[in-house]
């Protein structure tokens, strides 16, 4: 027996997909330049010996390194989900 999720059985859906696919993407260009800023800020803390510049911009790396995580694990998470409720 296929079991999969009626995705045309609500009003909307498409919609509803595009605007998740937009926010996964910004989300991602935010964590991009959030990684980019905070790697900066690591830099320039470590090479002046300012160690609470260096600690803020390593915080920030991990930070936006785990958000990219999550998003993208979402998005594997939902898929593998699919597909196991497609071999029930």
């Amino acid at each position: 027996m296929g079991v999969f999720p009626d995705f045309d059985g609500l009003a909307g859906i498409g919609d509803l997909k595009q605007i998740v696919g937009a926010l996964l993407m910004v989300v991602l260009v935010v964590a991009v330049l959030m990684l980019i800023v905070s790697a900066v800020c690591w830099a320039l803390g470590a090479s002046h010996g300012n160690h609470t510049l260096a600690s803020k911009g390593r915080a920030g790396v991990l930070v936006s390194v785990g958000a990219a995580i999550l998003a993208g694990a979402g998005v594997t998470w939902v898929n593998w989900l699919i597909a196991i409720g497609q071999q029930l």
